[in-house]
């Protein structure tokens, strides 16, 4: 089935109809372009469990501040278009801004709680931008299942948050991170890495490696934190927006691993670039 564009939420709706009077299962991946391997794999299970699959190509305005990258953030929709094609996606939402934000528009969806520490913390507009255009899309799509990506794993807690507590009635599923041999995540904005950077990224990885090993060991987060810095600094990275373990559900600090599971989760910027990622970790 060749892959169909559509760009208005009417257009949407027809093409999706006649699937919906089949009793098809519809499931959806909202992504901002500049698709590559991870974003396939997003796909790939949707379409394990689902019937059809939409996905689509907004760069969110909203979840941008001013002197953030939004102007230059990739736009490369005909190679999206084909990646999506060789996958088997059968559909790419490609609205325009005023499409989902209409002309007056005054809406927008605030999650409190999991939005004020860590990404929100540094970033005090990025969640509700997140949260109000997934509002968005999934009306528009009213899909029984949608796709993210662990690599953004508080995005993908706040999302689920909202889906419960505004009852869109659909499944979030977590997609692991899909990682270069080195160990990078994946990630859009790794296209901005000069071939230095490149090179030294990974120890983003390593150190989240090297920190859940000592916390498995027995030590605390105290502890580790100071050389995990120390060795991202020695690589090139600025000092850390965080580097912080948490409890996987509330995302409440934790110094120690306990018998609930954890996450190890780390910002930081290499150059012009800010990179982000995250690992589970358990106690041995």
């Amino acid at each position: 089935m060749a892959l169909s564009i559509v760009r208005t939420a009417a257009a949407l709706r027809a093409a999706l109809a006649p699937w919906r009077r089949e009793g098809r299962r519809i499931g959806f991946v909202p992504t901002m372009g500049a698709l590559h391997r991870g974003h396939a794999a997003l796909v790939e299970r949707a379409l394990a469990s689902c019937d059809r699959v939409v996905v689509s190509v907004f760069v969110n305005p909203t979840q941008f501040a001013p002197n953030e990258d939004f102007a230059r953030y990739p736009r490369t929709e005909a190679a999206d278009a084909a990646l999506l094609e060789r996958v088997g996606a059968h559909v790419l939402y490609a609205p325009s801004v005023e499409e989902i934000y209409p002309p007056g528009d005054a809406t927008r969806v605030t999650v409190a709680g999991l939005t004020e520490t860590m990404e929100g913390a540094i970033r005090p507009h990025f969640f509700t931008g997140v949260a109000t255009v997934c509002a968005r899309l999934f009306s528009h799509v009213q899909p029984e299942a949608a796709f993210f990506g662990e690599k953004d794993y508080q995005q993908l807690l706040v999302v689920r948050r909202m889906v419960r507590d505004l009852g869109f009635g659909l499944e979030v599923i977590a997609v692991p991170t899909v990682r270069e041999p080195d160990g990078l995540a994946l990630s859009s904005r790794n296209a901005y890495l000069s071939a230095a950077e490149r090179r030294a990224a990974p120890t983003l990885h390593r150190v989240l490696q090297t920190v859940a090993a000592g916390l498995r060991d027995g030590a605390a987060m105290a502890g580790l934190r100071p050389d995990a810095v120390r060795t991202l600094r020695d690589a090139g990275f600025a000092e850390p927006d965080y580097l912080d373990l948490r409890d996987a559900e509330t995302l409440a600090p934790l110094d120690r691993l306990d018998a609930a599971p954890a996450r190890l989760l780390v910002a930081a910027r290499l150059g012009a670039t800010r990179l982000i990622d995250n690992i589970a970790v358990q106690r041995a």
